[in-house]
């Protein structure tokens, strides 16, 4: 398979391109460049202008905002076939959070210019920013109330479910194998706990049987036994 057709696969998946034809996809391919990153690198940051949005190709991305003591809080990773910058290009508007690559990153970008003249041309392309924002929205929703109503283990487990029903699907056993290559101080940004926090709900999930730990941050999660602990 070629790159550009590796390309179009990912983008066909996504909620923003999923719905346009293989010949518009096509042309969706064509007009974005390779942009490469190494780990830890600021790739925007908040009130930047947004020029472009990323297609995640190999790697990971974190998206945080700092609060007014300094503390930094992250929302959410992008990781490979997923999109981020999209706001701030849709609506002119200044960058809301920062970018900081987790991993060395490959990405596609797609210029504010180009995404204009396919939405304006493309129906189809028009349709999936809105499913696509109005996802972005409800998953905001999940998180705040997430936080705010559930215990650290819950939101942990929460975390888990999310990130393994992402994948092609469990094997014969109902279980899912999950890399994650992030530390936990990386874990707990993104649930909203401390490292020592986290860690202990970790411990609390493995002897519950709803995940097992193995090397290089790999997960075996138990889909049964996580929607247990989320009901």
């Amino acid at each position: 398979m070629s790159s550009k057709d590796a390309a179009a696969e990912m983008l066909a998946k996504t909620e923003l391109f999923g719905a346009l034809s293989e010949a518009d996809l096509a042309t969706v391919v064509g007009e974005m460049r390779e942009a490469n990153f190494s780990s830890g690198q600021v790739i925007f940051a908040r009130g930047d202008e947004g020029r472009d949005i990323y297609l995640v190709v190999k790697g990971r991305v974190r998206l945080s905002v700092l609060t007014a003591e300094g503390r930094e809080l992250s929302f959410a990773h992008a990781e490979a076939g997923q999109i981020f910058g999209e706001i701030a290009v849709l609506d002119g508007g200044e960058r809301t959070a920062d970018a900081t690559t987790v991993t060395k990153m490959t990405a596609l970008t797609l210029s504010k210019a180009a995404l204009q003249r396919l939405i304006e041309s493309n129906i189809g392309l028009r349709e999936g920013v809105i499913r696509f924002l109005c996802n972005r929205l409800r998953e905001a929703d999940q998180q705040l109330e997430g936080i705010a109503l559930y215990p650290i283990e819950i939101r942990l487990a929460r975390f888990f479910l999310a990130s393994a029903r992402q994948k092609e699907g469990p094997d014969v056993e109902g279980k899912v194998p999950l890399s994650l290559p992030i530390s936990q101080s990386e874990l707990a940004l993104l649930i909203g706990a401390s490292r020592p926090k986290v860690n202990a709900a970790l411990a609390l999930l493995e002897s519950s049987g709803a995940i097992e730990r193995g090397e290089g941050g790999i997960f075996t999660c138990d889909i049964d036994q996580l929607e247990d602990m989320t009901v």
